[in-house]
């Protein structure tokens, strides 16, 4: 039997044949590049990739080499296509254009989901200011739909918060429509019990509320059965709907701001089942821009259903050391158990390492849209 020693020197030295083969090898895979750069051959040649990864594992000795080596050699090849892409990468801004700072002037019209007095509003006036005209709108899609076809400037959504998750409807909208998202905005979400001018809490027979309100409320309804809950379009539509009514036998779940500005007297504060209840809104645009200090990316993409395909996308935002900050999947629309994928990544359409990488996932992707670039909230 050899010494430990001795094996430890003969894997070094193996190591290092390897090492020198590996450069050589990258050195031929640059030159591949240049040719697919005149040419216009896509770096990605799957058939050719599975081809030969099915030629080295027949080169082994024993089923487990062949599995080791067919598993070495993936990771070479993903390593080659990374570094062609770094030769090859557009270094444009993916359509985007870079601008200095958002801006809403005095008459310039920003939509935002729910009635006035909802947090989306309060999320509004704390991302552009006062001073833009607002207009409400009952559905996600009415507020897409006024940004794309220009009749506002900007649209205020929630999208995800943090005792309920996100909103998957508008993951959906983003991913069809030409909007967006340039900024975000973080609003602490303090729901109230509220009823009309002479209720009660031990009247209340219904309670209204947007079914995200609800859900994060369902620690107060589990310690009262036999409340109704009516589910509606928003929290602030909810408590006017409820002060419009006069019955005192409603009340409706909404932020305290709504509760007032209706006329409903708070007879509950601090519903939320968590105290920290946040929830993030996105503000969106038509234009595809980003300011100079946006420092996240979102993006949308859909690949093929097989083994691998999304760790394969994935690993672009590794070999780019970027840093994935969310992931979420959606079913598409027509399509049997198939899934796009949102993913949020720290970054800028402007740096290098983003640009490498988004031309790796648009070569190997079935579909990429990117979605926007926009200062995280802190």
């Amino acid at each position: 039997m050899k010494e430990l020693r001795q094996c430890r020197e003969e894997i070094d030295i193996i190591d290092k044949e390897m090492t020198s083969l590996f450069q050589k090898r990258m050195e031929i895979a640059a030159e591949v590049a240049e040719y697919k750069r005149v040419s216009g051959k896509k770096v990605f040649d799957k058939q050719r990739e599975d081809e030969k990864l099915e030629a080295i594992e027949k080169m082994a000795t024993n089923e487990y080499f062949g599995r080791g080596l067919k598993e070495l050699f993936s990771q070479i090849m993903s390593l080659s296509r990374k570094y062609q892409y770094t030769m090859l990468a557009d270094k444009g801004q993916n359509g985007f254009e870079e601008i200095r700072e958002l801006g809403c002037e005095n008459g310039e019209v920003v939509a935002f989901f729910g009635e006035p007095g909802s947090y989306t509003e309060q999320a509004l006036m704390r991302a552009l200011g006062e001073q833009c005209e607002r207009m409400s709108c009952p559905t996600f899609a009415a507020v897409v739909e006024a940004v794309e076809n220009g009749k506002v400037k900007f649209g205020v959504v929630p999208i995800e918060n943090t005792t309920t998750g996100d909103i998957s409807d508008l993951y959906d909208l983003m991913a069809e429509r030409s909007v967006y998202p340039v900024a975000e905005q973080v609003i602490k979400i303090e729901h109230v019990l509220a009823a009309p001018e002479g209720a009660t809490e031990e009247g209340i027979k219904e309670v209204y509320s947007h079914p995200q309100a609800l859900l994060q409320c369902s620690g107060y309804f589990a310690k009262r059965p036999g409340l109704l809950q009516r589910a509606c379009s928003s929290t602030s539509g909810c408590a006017m709907e409820v002060s419009q009514s006069g019955d005192i036998t409603r009340a409706a779940i909404a932020s305290e701001i709504a509760a007032k500005r209706y006329g409903l007297t708070i007879l509950r504060r601090g519903l939320n089942n968590e105290n920290v209840n946040s929830t993030r809104f996105l503000v969106l645009s038509k234009e595809p821009v980003f300011t100079s200090e946006a420092d996240k990316v979102s993006i949308c993409f859909e690949i093929a259903h097989e083994s691998g395909s999304l760790y394969r996308i994935l690993s672009h935002l590794i070999y780019n050391n970027l840093n994935m900050t969310k992931i979420e999947s959606r079913p598409i629309p027509g399509k049997q158990f198939e899934y796009r994928f949102f993913v949020d990544f720290d970054g800028s359409l402007s740096e290098p390492a983003v640009q490498n990488a988004l031309t790796g996932i648009k070569e190997e992707a079935s579909r990429l849209k990117v979605l926007g670039c926009y200062k995280a909230f802190v």
